[in-house]
C-alpha cells in the first residue's frame, strides 16, 4: 500500500459521499414538495399562506 492509494481512496470516498448526500437531499426535497402539493389539493393550507384578520 502506498501513500498515494490512501490519498486517492480518501478523496474518492469523500467525493462519493458528497454526491450521495446531494442526491439524497434533492430527492427528499422533491418528495416533500409532492407531499405539500397533495395536502394543498386536499384543502389543507399552510399557516403562512393564510391571511391574518388585520390584513
Amino acid at each position: 500500500m502506498t501513500h498515494a492509494f490512501y490519498v486517492y481512496a480518501s478523496y474518492g470516498f469523500a467525493a462519493f459521499m458528497t454526491v450521495a448526500v446531494t442526491l439524497w437531499t434533492w430527492a427528499d426535497g422533491r418528495a416533500r414538495r409532492r407531499e405539500l402539493a397533495a395536502l394543498e389539493a386536499a384543502g389543507i393550507r399552510r399557516r403562512s399562506a393564510r391571511k391574518r384578520d388585520s390584513e
